[in-house]
């Protein structure tokens, strides 16, 4: 009887090596690989919209392509801080035109930059925005699920894979 629990154990033991393992390694390759083709069209969507001072409904939809080819679901959040500037001139006392006074930020969110793509097919920004996108897988990868059943180290609101990306726009749009 002791043979053969041995036996069963020596069994399981060479089956999780031989095949659980390797599988881990190979789902979490696959994240790492979704994460990095990630990052790069966040990178890519980012830089050439504030290169152009706007984004337009092609490179948008390219991003979701893109996000979409890694065979997961994402949440894009944008975000598009305005720059409000309130000049105002030194008084004629001083020499010089030299403009004083705070810039001030408001934000739009995602949702009102894809009613202005949805409107017109552009969102204007102008010099000084800035841009920030943040991507973030919602569904359960298989490398999570792994981790769940074997480490219990994952919860629901954990995300294993995410591209984020700021940048100042340099021109304006218009």
């Amino acid at each position: 009887m002791g043979d053969s629990l041995i036996t069963v154990v020596t069994i399981l033991l060479a089956a999780i090596l031989m095949f659980i393992f390797p599988m881990m390694a190979i789902s979490e390759r696959n994240d790492d690989v979704s994460e990095l083709t990630v990052q790069t069209a966040v990178a890519e969507f980012v830089n050439n919209s504030r290169n152009i001072g706007k984004i337009t409904e092609a490179n948008y939809s390219k991003l979701i392509s893109t996000l979409n080819s890694t065979g997961n679901t994402y949440d894009v959040q944008m975000e598009v801080q305005v720059i409000d500037e309130n000049p105002a001139k030194k008084g004629p006392i001083t020499s010089g035109e030299t403009k004083i006074g705070e810039n001030i930020y408001y934000s739009i969110y995602t949702t009102q930059i894809l009613e202005d793509l949805e409107a017109d097919g552009t969102k204007y920004m102008k010099e000084g925005d800035i841009l920030t996108v943040t991507v973030s897988n919602t569904n359960n990868t298989i490398s999570q699920m792994l981790k769940n059943f074997f480490y219990g180290l994952t919860g629901n609101d954990t995300y294993s894979i995410v591209g984020s990306l700021s940048g100042i726009v340099t021109v304006d749009g218009k």
